[in-house]
């Protein structure tokens, strides 16, 4: 005699939508805490690129210092890679800071008639006051580079 079987139809294994439905939520509760983390990066950006300008700038100063020292012009005019870098003091003027660091066109370079330029991008900015001198020309202070301000 042949005994039957009893059928029980296998269950689905997946997920119910109240279950995909709570995992939706979930992200949406850990994005909106995450998000404004990343979101506003702009300014750290901003600021990072105007530090790596003030580095620049600092290098700079000091190169054309050096290249004075080392060559003495007459006319006060160092040339470092084809450009002409004014100097006061043997070091470099605050209206040629921007050509001897080489920035690019992204960075404002304000200079007054103090001998103070400053340099900006965006909301966030630094400034480069050109060494003082004395009657002969001698330079009495270095220039000074301000911190960089946002």
């Amino acid at each position: 005699m042949m005994t039957m079987q009893k059928f029980t139809p296998k269950r689905e294994q997946g997920f119910t939508l109240i279950e995909l439905v709570m995992v939706i939520v979930i992200l949406g509760i850990l994005a909106a805490f995450a998000l404004p983390r990343f979101a506003d990066l702009s300014g750290d950006a901003e600021q990072a690129s105007v530090s790596g300008a003030r580095g620049a700038v600092q290098s700079a100063s000091a190169i054309v210092r050096s290249a004075y020292l080392a060559r003495q012009p007459s006319d006060g005019v160092v040339v470092l890679e084809g450009e002409d870098i004014g100097t006061v003091g043997g070091y470099a003027a605050a209206t040629s800071i921007g050509l001897a660091a080489q920035l690019s066109s992204e960075f404002d370079v304000d200079t007054d008639t103090a001998g103070v330029a400053t340099i900006s991008q965006g909301s966030c900015s630094f400034s480069y006051t050109q060494a003082e001198v004395d009657g002969d020309g001698n330079a009495t202070t270095a220039p000074v580079i301000s911190p960089v301000s946002c």
